[in-house]
């Protein structure tokens, strides 16, 4: 914004790969799924250990922080499920879908967060979501319930992530996103107990590559060409938000520390 650089993206292009995967994540954390096929891989049979942390996600609490592409793909996956549906989001959805999906709106992050067994992060990371879930958000939450975040990872504190695991506050964290990366070696998350972590693949199954693909092609060919690039692809136009960017973020910079990752590169 600061340089009047143009910033464009190909909006909507692996919102349903992203969402498929925060559904894949909630019941892998819910039904206990990876320490029972890692039991499998060890050779072993131990159904009791496989089942201690195990439910049925029918009839639980779940909601999104942020109902836009993804999170509202989301709650309409989730629907079959017989789940309690909730979100948070400042642009509040349609009557129409609420009630189409039977959704419970709330004010604010903290309202929603107590009732909620799960909650699934859909936002974007600028300062007002930054370390959003900190120790302060997470002790709102009820005890024992989950986290999945899939969108950036300083929207969560790196070690209050930790304590809540270690401390039984949250029964598991599953996520596809870190703070920096590529994450080192070292990172926390990587060893943190019931998690189920990923290098950051949820958006990038081939299908969705595919869809990389030909949007970037029509935005390069209308910044050359000098035609106007569709609304929803804009964050930034013009030194200002824009389009997309303008519904979805607010003004500031939340990339502090990123200058972590690029040391970890320089030494991995």
């Amino acid at each position: 914004m600061d340089k009047g650089v143009t910033v464009a993206e190909v909006t909507f292009c692996n919102s349903i790969s992203v969402s498929e995967h925060v559904v894949m994540m909630i019941l892998s954390l819910v039904r206990n799924y990876i320490p029972s096929y890692q039991w499998v891989v060890k050779g072993g049979w131990n159904i009791a250990d496989c089942v201690e942390r195990s439910y049925d996600v029918e009839g639980m609490h779940v909601g999104t922080v942020a109902a836009g592409r993804i999170g509202l793909a989301v709650l309409k996956r989730l629907k079959p499920f017989d789940m309690h549906l909730h979100y948070y989001d400042r642009h509040r959805l349609p009557e129409t879908v609420e009630k189409e999906l039977d959704l419970t709106w709330h004010p604010n992050v903290e309202d929603m967060v107590k009732v909620c067994d799960v909650v699934t992060i859909n936002c974007p990371l600028h300062p007002e979501t930054e370390h959003l879930f900190n120790d302060a958000m997470i002790s709102k939450m009820k005890r024992g319930a989950y986290i999945v975040n899939t969108a950036r990872g300083k929207i969560c504190d790196r070690d209050a992530i930790v304590r809540a695991l270690e401390s039984g506050q949250l029964a598991g964290y599953a996520g596809d996103v870190w703070f920096p990366q590529p994450a080192p070696k070292d990172h926390p998350w990587r060893s943190m107990p019931h998690h189920g972590m990923t290098p950051h693949i949820s958006g990038t199954s081939l299908s969705a590559q595919a869809r990389y693909a030909a949007g970037t092609r029509e935005i390069l060919e209308c910044y050359f060409e000098g035609r106007p690039i569709r609304d929803e692809y804009l964050i930034v136009d013009k030194g200002k938000l824009a389009g997309t960017g303008a519904h979805s973020y607010s003004a500031g910079d939340a990339t502090g520390g990123s200058e972590e990752a690029a040391r970890f590169k320089k030494s991995a």
